[in-house]
């Protein structure tokens, strides 16, 4: 039974005052506390981001992996409402309010009063509209498969018997049964969203949809097919710059012959100014290999003579020496000391890296800015960085034994130290190769989950279909709602001299859905 108010004492009113503030006190400890945590993991992945330049350590990368599922959790728990275990109050901050995207399409659900909107339920008087609340909600429809039904009516003419009848529509695969929507979404989810066709055929199972793997593989083939002039266009775009980010990443390869996989490449040419300011178009270019001998980057770069930024792989040396200017990367120094200091760390490990941080802190300060600006910026405050990391490397050099790790890592900077310093002097070229690494993150993701390529073949296709969802993404556009209407053009004849109007930097979707 609940004692009235008038009967509690100022004994027991203070005590329950001080129960409530003690009660509110330890809610905003627990909240702050987990507050506190939160900001510090969200800054312990931002600073394990910045030195993940490209592609990391494993370990890293695991641990990367392993606080943001800490975060996630401690983010799903903070939203959650908890539990009271005693009779207190519980002490809520509310959640911050925050718009929904204004490109999302908007279904409006009318709530009306149970008594209806005519008729008030107490005196029987007319209602009147005063206004209305609103609150929107994120809501999501899942993939609806439907089937297109194309009817083309037949007309005849009294006078000539002359029939009439509108030609048949062009067909993505002939005498098959897939729109140039559906090869879009199957490729985009294999190639982008990491989804083998084993697996978008047992999701298509689960809606009652029994397409066979071997169909689905039959249309990627043939949406590679149609992106192919795509493909040639975005090579010609990267080939004609003056300066080109390369990389590779190894794909397994099935080798029926022997019975297990061999091991292919699958490199990577991506042209992208917009550090510097430009406007010009960002291309990314694949090409897959069998090996990765010196040939392949020889033969894809032919005939280029501008900076080439990419690692310290052997392989593009004849490309130096044919007239190309090499660029290194200070991401890949960095990861050689990082590898030892996070195994043993020591005051020179620490010292290089934050060395080579300041230089980073002023590359953040100028991204964007023209070659001008950024060459300026270098001159006045990277360069006097580098020089002091070379005395600083030189001098652990001399006291270090040749054969040491450490030795090596630091050989591994100086033995290319023009190459590392020549962005000192360019404000167009970047301090890494991170634009490179940042194309194969996804094919790195991918590989995870369809395992190999089928054969040389289908290495090639993988290559021509990153090429062209790559260069999408570079330039912001939705693969997707890309490839379905650019292949839908150029199995429409779309004519040559227009070919300009469909590369990804070019394209807008708002033809498309004119045409929808």
């Amino acid at each position: 039974m609940q004692v009235p108010e008038a009967l509690v004492s100022p004994a027991d009113a203070t005590a329950r005052i001080a129960a409530l503030e003690a009660s509110l006190a330890r809610a905003n400890a627990a909240l702050a506390a987990r507050d506190l945590l939160i900001d510090t993991l969200r800054g312990q992945i931002a600073r394990l981001r910045r030195m993940q330049f490209g592609a990391s350590s494993e370990k890293l990368g695991r641990e990367i992996e392993q606080l943001e599922l800490a975060l996630e959790e401690l983010e799903t728990e903070r939203d959650t409402p908890a539990v009271e275990t005693d009779t207190t109050e519980q002490v809520q901050r509310p959640a911050p309010i925050r718009s929904l995207p204004g490109h999302l399409p908007r279904e409006e659900v009318v709530h009306e009063p149970v008594s209806g909107a005519c008729t008030c339920p107490d005196c029987g008087g007319t209602l009147r509209a005063l206004g209305s609340d609103a609150h929107e909600m994120l809501d999501i429809v899942p993939v609806r498969w439907r089937v297109v039904r194309n009817v083309r009516p037949k007309y005849s003419c009294r006078s000539c018997d002359r029939i009439f009848q509108a030609p048949a529509p062009v067909s993505a695969i002939a005498r098959g049964k897939a729109t140039f929507a559906t090869l879009a979404h199957v490729v985009v989810s294999k190639f982008d969203h990491h989804l083998p066709l084993y697996r978008q055929a047992e999701m298509m199972a689960a809606q009652g949809l029994d397409i066979d793997r071997s169909t689905l593989a039959r249309w990627t083939g043939q949406a590679a097919a149609l992106l192919d002039p795509i493909v040639s266009r975005i090579r010609d775009e990267v080939l004609k710059v003056d300066k080109i980010h390369a990389d590779d990443t190894p794909v397994p390869v099935l080798d029926p012959g022997r019975g297990k996989t061999a091991t292919g490449r699958l490199w990577v040419y991506a042209a992208d100014d917009q550090a510097s300011g430009s406007t010009a178009p960002r291309a990314t270019w694949y090409r897959f290999t069998p090996d990765r001998t010196a040939a392949h980057p020889t033969s894809h770069l032919a005939g280029f003579r501008g900076f080439l930024q990419a690692d310290a792989y052997a392989g593009y040396d004849g490309l130096y020496r044919s007239g190309a200017t090499e660029v290194a990367c200070w991401a890949h120094f960095r990861r050689k000391v990082f590898d030892l200091h996070e195994r043993s760390p020591t005051p020179l490990t620490t010292d290089i890296l934050e060395r080579i941080g300041a230089l980073y802190a002023v590359e953040a300060e100028v991204r964007g800015q023209p070659p001008d600006v950024r060459h300026r910026a270098r001159q006045e405050n990277s360069r006097p960085l580098v020089e002091a990391l070379r005395k600083v490397l030189d001098a652990a050099l001399r006291r270090l034994s040749p054969k040491s790790d450490m030795a090596r890592a630091i050989a591994y900077g100086t033995k290319r130290w023009p190459a590392l310093s020549r962005f000192l002097d360019d404000g167009r070229l970047e301090i890494d190769n991170n634009i490179a690494e940042r194309a194969l993150r996804g094919v790195a993701v991918g590989r995870r989950n369809w395992l190999f390529a089928g054969s040389r073949a289908g290495g090639e296709r993988a290559a021509a279909i990153y090429t062209v969802i790559q260069t999408c993404k570079a330039n912001g556009v939705d693969p997707q709602a890309y490839i379905a209407d650019v292949i839908a053009k150029v199995a429409g004849d779309w004519p040559a001299s227009r070919w300009g109007e469909l590369m990804p930097w070019n394209w807008s979707p708002e033809p498309a859905r004119l045409a929808a």
